[in-house]
């Protein structure tokens, strides 16, 4: 997760800090090891909270990125690990891929309902409310975000921040449009992507559009990556995000 800003933008003051910190990565056992990394500099009870959810990036990446994203470390950044490690493939995962763009059903319902828990503890805990929450992730992350953002058994964020992922297709989970007008979302893909193609983003632009979200769509000609002048857009988008949303 990426997370957090103070209200105001203002990132001085009195604050609780808790800078590039690892925590267990055991997560999901006891609530205070259910995270990788959290790099906090806000207001923890008016602050607001972004999520980013990744496979394929390491602990290193995520803090790169946060970076990139929030270079005045404004937000508060939570990275919640995947629970799953597959025979034959590195990194954790979310749910099992028996095709892409179709998650297999029985771990991703199991992954969906260990990070609803999730949000749902750290909204408790850190006093952040879910409309001053943006999810967002990478491939596999970009999806859960896409899931929880548009589930309609889940609060409604602040916006959602998607990086060469798509909405999934899987038996008992549809997207909720209809409670989700006027949702900001960021969708960043890369035309040469080789893993999940940018047909996947074309289809989720068109159909949150239709569905009245509003939409920032980049792509890119890079392949299954976040292309750095992505980064810099969605920073600034996190920026607005925040801004209109104060």
């Amino acid at each position: 997760m990426l997370g957090g800003e103070r209200a105001g933008g203002d990132v001085g003051g009195v604050g609780r800090e808790l800078d590039d910190q690892r925590l267990s990565d055991q997560w999901p056992h006891a609530p205070q090891e259910r995270l990788d990394l959290v790099r906090v500099r806000a207001d923890v009870e008016a602050g607001r909270d972004v999520r980013a959810r990744d496979v394929e990036l390491d602990r290193g990446d995520l803090l790169a990125l946060a970076d990139a994203l929030d270079p005045q470390r404004a937000l508060h950044v939570v990275a919640p690990r995947a629970p799953l490690r597959l025979p034959g493939l590195g990194g954790f995962h979310w749910y099992v891929v028996p095709r892409v763009g179709y998650p297999d059903p029985e771990t991703f319902r199991a992954g969906y309902a260990q990070l609803a828990a999730f949000d749902d503890e750290l909204w408790e805990r850190t006093g952040i409310a879910p409309e001053r929450t943006v999810l967002g992730g990478f491939s596999m992350g970009s999806v859960m975000s896409f899931a929880l953002g548009l589930g309609g058994d889940r609060p409604v964020p602040a916006g959602i921040l998607a990086f060469s992922g798509f909405i999934p297709t899987v038996a008992g989970w549809e997207a909720d449009l209809a409670s989700r007008a006027g949702l900001r979302v960021f969708i960043a893909h890369g035309a040469g992507d080789g893993v999940i193609d940018v047909a996947f983003a074309r289809r989720a632009r068109e159909a949150l559009t239709a569905g009245g979200l509003e939409v920032s769509y980049h792509e890119s000609g890079g392949a299954h990556q976040i292309e750095p002048r992505n980064a810099e857009a969605a920073g600034e988008w996190l920026r607005r995000t925040f801004a209109e949303g104060s």
